[in-house]
C-alpha cells in the first residue's frame, strides 16, 4: 500500500502481507479519511465494501479489531482495513457516507459486539429484539444469557 503511505504516512500503523492478502492497520481517527481516499482515488477505486467483521480479543487490550473487506472490482484487488478499539471505548466513525451498504454491516456489529458507529443514520439492533440485554458475541457474555 505504497500509494496510501505516500498519501499520508501517519494513516498507516502497520501493513501485514500474509498468504496473498494485504491488511492495513489504521489508527481509529484515520479510518474515515483513508476509506474516502481508497474509494475515490482513480488509480485504486475500492468501490465495494464486502464485509465488516469484528474480532473480540478479550481479555487483551485493545480488545476489539474491526475489519473492513474492500474490493476494487475493476482492478481485481482486495484489501482489508483493520482498526483496533479499546474495550472501554468501542466507538468508530461510520463509513456509511462512503459505502451505503455499510448500513446493515455496522448495525450487525453494533448488535452482536456493541461497536458504536458514530454518524450512522439508524444505529439500532438488526438481529436481536430491541429489549435484548448485552451483546452476545462478546467473549465475556454469559453463555446462558443474563439472569
Amino acid at each position: 500500500m505504497r500509494k496510501l503511505q505516500e498519501w499520508d504516512a501517519r494513516s498507516v500503523a502497520e501493513v501485514i502481507e500474509s498468504r496473498g492478502e494485504t491488511t492495513v492497520v489504521l489508527p481509529r481517527e484515520y479510518l474515515f479519511p483513508v476509506a474516502q481516499y481508497l474509494a475515490t482515488e482513480p488509480s485504486l477505486k475500492f468501490s465495494f465494501l464486502s464485509d465488516i467483521a469484528t474480532v473480540d480479543r478479550f481479555p487483551l487490550e485493545p480488545r476489539f479489531e474491526v475489519n473492513y473487506q474492500l474490493l476494487a472490482i475493476d482492478l481485481a484487488l482486495r484489501l482489508r482495513l483493520k482498526v483496533k478499539l479499546a474495550g472501554n471505548d468501542p466507538v468508530i466513525r461510520s463509513v456509511f457516507p462512503i459505502w451505503p451498504n455499510a448500513d446493515w454491516h455496522e448495525r450487525e456489529n453494533f448488535d452482536l459486539f456493541g461497536i458504536r458507529f458514530e454518524g450512522h443514520p439508524n444505529l439500532r439492533r438488526i438481529l436481536l429484539p430491541d429489549e435484548w440485554e448485552g451483546h452476545p458475541l462478546r467473549k465475556d457474555y454469559p453463555t446462558e444469557g443474563f439472569r
